[in-house]
């Protein structure tokens, strides 16, 4: 059940689910918190899990033209400061990824940890700024149809079959989108900060998870992050794309429990 506060006239939706040490997860771009139920359900055996829907997306409110990491991060503080929560694990795929960076520069005495799913600590390049220009006049013209070209693309092509079921849902959750929040999330990681600095320099663990087959972060462009964080693991998912989460639930799921136990030590809830 989803639970919402009011910030700065802005209402944000959330989910919290089990006790504990804190994990907090963040969606992609067209994304919203509904795709880490399963992970939700699972990880709140041993842990508080706090699920949230960022600006413009889910049942979140936009705020402006453009939403940047930094107004995101400063939106998902609020529901932890609510929620009277001091210390957690922030893990983010792609879009989320970037928010939870903002987050770690913005909040570093708050991160116990920090996890990047399909997510890159880099800023846009110049071709990949000109690729959100033209998303952005294709979505003024009609967003719904930019939904339904751009979803199965983030998937390996072998996925696509298999994950037929969750692929129509994302695209469900996806079309419910207001035009504006899809504007405002391009617009907001066109400009983003490099972020590797954070991460070179961050201290707590870096989890990487990491798709080799991944169009929209690519491995290639990625892999030297892995070495920046003295405290890193890393996931390598050989067939998998953008979209590790589905296309490899298990070993991620695995992963993300290894790295939790790393830091909190113990299974046992406090």
């Amino acid at each position: 059940m989803k639970k919402y506060i009011t910030f700065k006239n802005t209402e944000i939706a959330f989910s919290d689910k089990g006790k504990g040490r804190v994990i907090v997860l963040l969606h992609g771009f067209l994304e919203t918190s509904a795709i880490w139920t399963e992970y939700q359900n699972k990880l709140a055996k041993q842990y508080r899990v706090i699920c949230i829907d960022l600006l413009g997306h889910g049942d979140s409110n936009c705020n402006g033209y453009i939403h940047t990491m930094e107004q995101m991060a400063e939106y998902v503080k609020a529901v932890l400061n609510k929620l009277n929560l001091r210390k957690y694990i922030i893990i983010g795929h792609s879009m989320g990824g970037y928010v939870a960076l903002a987050f770690a520069e913005m909040y570093p005495d708050n991160v116990k940890g920090l996890g990047l799913f399909n997510s890159t600590a880099s800023a846009d390049s110049e071709e990949k700024k000109s690729e959100r220009e033209r998303a952005i006049v294709v979505v003024k013209r009609n967003h719904k149809k930019y939904i339904k070209e751009v979803i199965p693309n983030l998937f390996t092509k072998e996925y696509v079959p298999l994950l037929k079921n969750e692929i129509e849902d994302l695209l469900e959750e996806a079309s419910s989108l207001p035009k504006q929040g899809i504007i405002a999330g391009l617009e907001g990681m066109k400009i983003r900060m490099d972020r590797e600095v954070i991460i070179k320099f961050a201290q707590y663990p870096v989890l990487f998870i990491a798709g080799k087959k991944d169009k929209t972060v690519t491995f290639q462009s990625l892999k030297e992050q892995f070495y920046l964080p003295e405290k890193s693991q890393v996931l390598v998912l050989e067939n998998s794309g953008h979209m590790s989460y589905l296309e490899a639930k298990q070993d991620c799921l695995k992963a993300i429990k290894k790295f939790v136990r790393s830091i909190y030590k113990s299974k046992v809830t406090v």
